[in-house]
């Protein structure tokens, strides 16, 4: 019997939806040009955690494949 992949799920905290996108950031002050993380959005909170990056000045990429982005 084989198992099914495990969900991922979306980085708001409180969230258990279905992770739908991946947005790949970085802070620049602390992590240098190679470095990325990574937080999963569900459809809900896509725009938001976007948003939320964003107005920090990080650098920040929505990847719509949840499981193609790379923690570098």
């Amino acid at each position: 019997m084989s198992e099914a992949p495990p969900q991922l799920t979306c980085s708001r905290a409180g969230c258990r939806n279905a992770a739908v996108c991946a947005l790949e950031w970085r802070n620049p002050r602390i992590h240098s040009e190679d470095r990325r993380k990574v937080w999963l959005a569900c459809g809900e909170h896509r725009e938001y955690l976007h948003d939320y990056l964003a107005a920090r000045e990080f650098p920040v990429r929505m990847v719509e494949d949840p499981t193609a982005a790379e923690v570098r």
